[in-house]
């Protein structure tokens, strides 16, 4: 059993598991910061992402998990009830006055994704291109024929949709289109 699965799991004492820590608004920087001078092992997943302004667009830092960072400890020797009034932080994300370990593999499997910088690369694995026959496979439109039109960095994808004689583009989630039949 992995940690943090199955009803009334426990934690193990001097085991190192990883928890979720929930901070406030834009603030995960500010978190991460004052949780690493109490000691604590921080991991705050971030990507570039790209930001359109004013005609302009340029690429800026941001976190893979908006509010969220992840901490490292060992519940039965670490001082975790400390995370809660840290700056920066609104609360240890717990099941009851436990806190709720992470699984490790999820941990491994953001951190494999991560270039020579430490950026975790969003769309990497992303498999359509331009004009290709996709697919519309979950919401109102599922079962709609359509090409790949692009990407936007934010995992939601363009699709050229042919409604009623006209090209209409539409965004959605890239879960939401599949490879066409």
């Amino acid at each position: 059993m992995s940690p943090g699965s199955g009803p009334g799991f426990r934690v193990n004492e001097n085991v190192i598991y990883w928890f979720a820590v929930n901070t406030h608004a834009r603030s995960e920087e500010k978190a991460r910061f004052n949780l690493e001078r109490q000691g604590f092992q921080v991991y705050l997943p971030r990507y570039l992402k790209k930001r359109s302004h004013a005609r302009r667009t340029d690429t800026v830092p941001a976190p893979l998990f908006p509010r969220y960072l992840f901490v490292a400890m060992d519940v039965a020797t670490a001082r975790w009830r400390s995370i809660n009034s840290t700056f920066g932080v609104s609360h240890l994300v717990t099941n009851g006055n436990e806190p709720l370990p992470v699984d490790e593999q999820v941990i491994e499997e953001i951190r494999a994704r991560e270039d020579e910088q430490g950026w975790v690369k969003i769309g990497q694995f992303f498999r359509y291109r331009k004009g290709e026959k996709i697919q519309v496979v979950n919401g109102p439109l599922a079962g709609l024929a359509g090409l790949f039109d692009c990407f936007d960095g934010n995992e939601r994808v363009f699709v050229l949709l042919n409604l009623m004689g006209q090209m209409v583009k539409m965004r959605t989630e890239a879960e939401n289109v599949g490879f066409a039949d």
